[in-house]
């Protein structure tokens, strides 16, 4: 038995691996990823669609020397099974290229530290026409005619990517200039969600300010922190030795949020849609918007958010790709993920269908009984215990007519309208909080003709019944 040692060729790897998927907000956010890793605290975003196009990520990190720019631009010049820092993002060492030359044909690194200034290039039309892994480096004068180099030169310390022959994001398009306007919008979205904890500079990590084309990035919360609630206490599970924390979130019902608050969250269409598991790796958002089957996205359901927060060490568990856009949970977290779902699913309904409300109560008396029929089929019927009910019979109306009525009033009850209406996030008038003035009138027109000791009587059993329990004062008052 012998040995046949056979590289990979060149040209084709390198144009097979443009193949794997970036989208451009992935390829933006993996070349982020590398900067946070360099300790950087700035990352300045520059697209120029004009003449000779270009996409340039400077960062104010640390910066490379010549051995490690070389070690930088080779193809898997890092092990994904080696143990990284906990600052570290990456994973298979090769996001800086694939990300990079998925979008271009040209990738340019260049890195400063103090006086020492480094340049390498892969140009795939170079690497085709040589036949070879021919990675080339630039001269100090070729370094000056580079775009945005002058803003690297007044740092102490970073490194600028620069990404020319943009083929890619150039292919199919009419009106070049105008879409990659759109398409760097879509980058914007994507960083201020993805870093969202890195842009609000929480606790345990660095700040992070962004900006593209000098407009800055800011951070776009998915769990609404001000206004949703924490459904449960955070949940710590180990694996091999490592911490996995749970934390669950429920999102205030849209009629509580303002047009702007909507808009973050993606529009009515993006609350429901973005419901489920956010998944992060070092706090940096990998993966989102999503059950990993172990519940169907529903509208009772679409208020709940659970955020898990995982360590690099475990990558292999949760089988994570290049891109870092995809994660699966192991076997291991199935069970305990499937319980937690199960108690902030409820949590969620209840806020999307009582508004914070309890669905039933063993005090209280509402004026609607949610039945059950023998076939499983669920209906409303009116309670015909409630006083304001009971008192109808007072008004000279026969029980048969009474009766006639009310279950006219129940089957005329729109229920296929109503869930149209809950579905479009409707806000209802009559949900809200009944005022006093309202009540009060009410209970005079109950109260009208009849005698001391009836009133009495009624006056008890309404401090038990809706909505006027919610008045004790006011009951006592008119005691």
């Amino acid at each position: 038995m012998h040995s046949i040692d056979l590289p990979p060729f060149a040209p084709i790897l390198i144009q097979s691996t443009r193949a794997i998927g970036y989208s451009l907000e992935a390829a933006v956010a993996d070349i982020t990823d590398n900067s946070i890793a360099a300790g950087a605290s700035t990352i300045s975003i520059t697209f120029f669609p004009f003449g000779d196009p270009y996409v340039a990520i400077l960062d104010n990190g640390c910066g490379m020397d010549d051995a490690e720019i070389n070690t930088a631009m080779q193809y898997g010049s890092v092990s994904p099974l080696e143990e990284r820092t906990k600052q570290d993002l990456g994973r298979f060492g090769l996001g800086l290229k694939t990300a990079s030359l998925s979008q271009c044909r040209k990738l340019t690194v260049i890195s400063k530290v103090y006086e020492t200034v480094v340049c390498r290039c892969w140009d795939i039309d170079y690497v085709a026409q040589t036949e070879k892994w021919s990675l080339l480096a630039m001269t100090e004068e070729e370094i000056k005619e580079l775009p945005c180099v002058d803003r690297l030169m007044a740092q102490p310390t970073g490194t600028l990517v620069l990404w020319q022959n943009l083929d890619r994001l150039k292919m199919g398009e009419i009106n070049f200039e105008h879409a990659l306007g759109k398409r760097m919008a879509d980058v914007r979205r994507h960083l201020a969600l993805v870093y969202h904890r890195y842009l609000t500079g929480e606790p345990g990590i660095k700040k992070l300010s962004m900006d593209i084309n000098n407009e800055p990035v800011i951070p776009s919360d998915p769990f609404l922190l001000k206004k949703s609630y924490q459904a449960m206490d955070d949940e710590v599970l180990t694996l091999r030795g490592q911490k996995v924390v749970i934390r669950p979130y429920i999102l205030p019902h849209i009629s509580k949020l303002t047009a702007e608050e909507i808009a973050s969250l993606g529009g009515k269409e993006g609350i429901r849609r973005q419901q489920g598991f956010y998944i992060y790796r070092n706090k940096r958002l990998l993966a989102w918007g999503t059950w990993f089957r172990l519940m169907r996205q529903g509208d009772l359901s679409k208020l709940a958010r659970i955020q898990v927060d995982l360590p690099n060490s475990l990558d292999d568990l949760w089988t994570l790709d290049i891109k870092k856009s995809t994660a699966i949970p192991p076997a291991e977290l199935r069970q305990s993920l499937s319980a937690i779902i199960e108690r902030i699913a409820e949590k969620s309904k209840q806020t999307w269908v009582y508004r914070g409300r309890k669905e039933t109560s063993d005090t209280v008396v509402h004026i609607w009984n949610r039945m059950k029929a023998p076939n499983g089929d669920v209906f409303y019927e009116l309670n015909r215990e409630h006083p304001a009910i009971k008192s109808l019979s007072r008004g000279g109306i026969s029980p048969s007519a009474l009766e006639a009525a009310l279950k006219q009033i129940e089957r005329g009850l729109p229920l296929n309208q109503l869930y149209v209406d809950l579905n479009n996030d409707e806000h209802f008038v009559n949900d809200s909080s009944v005022s006093e003035d309202v009540v009060r009138s009410t209970l005079h027109d109950m109260l009208d003709g009849r005698s001391d000791s009836e009133k009495k009587a009624l006056l008890n059993a309404l401090r038990y019944t809706e909505p006027f329990d919610a008045f004790p004062a006011l009951l006592n008052s008119l005691m």
